[in-house]
């Protein structure tokens, strides 16, 4: 690996760590306040909800913009950074509709399903933007699974989670 992809690479990686941030630190600032779900409550036929009241739109508001500054600030386009935070955003909307499936209920626990899809739609749709190959994709999400999860684990014991992961 070239220390021009060694670069891209990290700097992709920082940026899905941002979008991922984002909503948490916006809620440690805001709290309760503009918390409205991203399915307004709605359910599916099998009674559980569509995504469940932890994802809100405060939260992708916040994912969106201050990924696309930081984009900017690492000299990546605004436009690239709302692409990292809408792939990642999806990846982790898709996680949650799989967990409600599921019956798990809002921010519990699901290894892998919480950090892969929300690391590895970004990563694997901007791939060729940040010249990287199948490989430093799949180094990027392993990397990326281990400082989730070492983050969490720090926030929560920093009082800034609620849940150690």
């Amino acid at each position: 690996m070239s220390p021009k992809v060694t670069i891209e690479l990290i700097h992709l990686l920082l940026l899905i760590i941002i979008a991922n941030g984002a909503p948490i630190l916006i809620r440690i600032l805001l709290n309760d306040s503009f918390m409205l779900a991203v399915d307004f409550g709605q359910k599916l036929p099998d009674n559980k909800p569509l995504f469940g009241s932890s994802k809100t739109w405060r939260g992708i508001f916040a994912a969106l913009t201050v990924t696309s500054l930081a984009a900017w600030l690492f000299g990546y386009s605004p436009l690239t950074g709302l692409q990292i935070a809408g792939f990642a955003v999806l990846g982790d909307l898709f996680s949650s509709f799989t967990k409600r499936r599921l019956g798990m209920p809002p921010s519990s626990m699901a290894p892998l399903l919480d950090q892969v899809p929300e690391s590895l739609f970004p990563a694997f749709m901007l791939r060729t933007a940040f010249n990287l190959d199948i490989s430093s994709v799949i180094l990027l999400v392993l990397i990326f699974i281990i400082t989730e999860l070492v983050l969490s684990y720090i926030f929560y014991k920093w009082g800034l989670r609620n849940r150690p992961y």
